[in-house]
């Protein structure tokens, strides 16, 4: 793969601290991905930051507050704030998580978001909600979407379906795609006991459909010795660079992102990662 094409499909999470001097420097990336909850007022200096960024560069939307997987169904309100956007930037990319947020505080009382990405349980019935909603987000905004691969620390007794199949599943009745989070699958095999956690998550990505994926997120993780988190915090680690080649060599050069969000470092840090 030629140097100049990878360089067009990496990207890196835009956050605040570097909004001035990435507009300043207007580095060579091919994109820049940024939460899209940050942006859903209307007007402020957020959103002309936004604009001035897009005037130069390709955005991708990526969310954490949809609940995808919630069975109590989607926040309206947040869908038209999304769609809005969507409308005002022209994303090249959209995309959330394959979570449960949203659930009724009580049998009958009022529906509460636990603002955390919850596991969608690996069942037949989560796959229906998750379906329900992808096509419910599709229409609203006229587009197709990607859902991400969570790093969970828990998981449902009844699962009972593998997490590719699952994803396959998700692709195929809704035309979404998926944005395949390499540290994610690290993350999980490492707290799974995996033995070659790189094998373990290889062996996920294999399972993965062709023509499916739409990106990918590399991340570095904090390992404590009993618990390893997807904290976004350093840099990718030696483990995850297997599975990204293996990724690339299965899906191709598939744009791919940079994700820094905790202990957030210099610009050129992550320009150079």
């Amino acid at each position: 793969m030629a140097l100049q094409e990878r360089v067009v499909n990496v990207g890196i999470g835009w956050r605040q601290p570097h909004y001035r001097e990435l507009l300043e420097r207007r580095p060579a990336l091919g994109f820049l991905e940024v939460h899209s909850e940050n942006f859903f007022a209307d007007g402020g200096a957020a959103l002309a930051v936004l604009r001035q960024g897009r005037e130069h560069y390709a955005i991708s939307l990526h969310g954490v507050g949809l609940a995808l997987g919630s069975a109590a169904g989607l926040d309206g309100w947040h869908l038209d704030r999304l769609a809005q956007l969507v409308e005002h930037i022209d994303p090249v990319r959209v995309s959330d998580h394959a979570c449960f947020a949203r659930a009724p505080w009580t049998a009958k009382g009022p529906i509460v978001h636990a603002n955390d990405l919850l596991p969608t349980a690996f069942t037949r019935g989560g796959l229906d909600v998750l379906i329900a909603n992808v096509q419910r987000v599709q229409e609203r905004l006229k587009r197709t979407i990607l859902v991400e691969n969570l790093s969970a620390y828990v998981a449902w007794a009844d699962d009972h379906i593998s997490e590719p199949e699952f994803f396959n599943a998700l692709t195929q009745a809704t035309g979404c795609q998926l944005l395949l989070d390499v540290n994610n699958l690290v993350v999980n095999a490492l707290n799974a006991g995996a033995a070659d956690a790189s094998a373990a998550a290889s062996a996920w990505v294999d399972g993965i459909a062709l023509g499916t994926v739409g990106e990918i997120h590399l991340a570095g993780y904090n390992d404590s010795g009993e618990l390893v988190i997807d904290d976004h915090g350093s840099r990718v680690h030696d483990t995850v660079w297997p599975v990204y080649a293996r990724a690339i060599a299965r899906f191709g050069a598939v744009p791919t992102l940079i994700e820094w969000d905790t202990d957030v470092p210099a610009l050129d840090v992550l320009l150079s990662e």
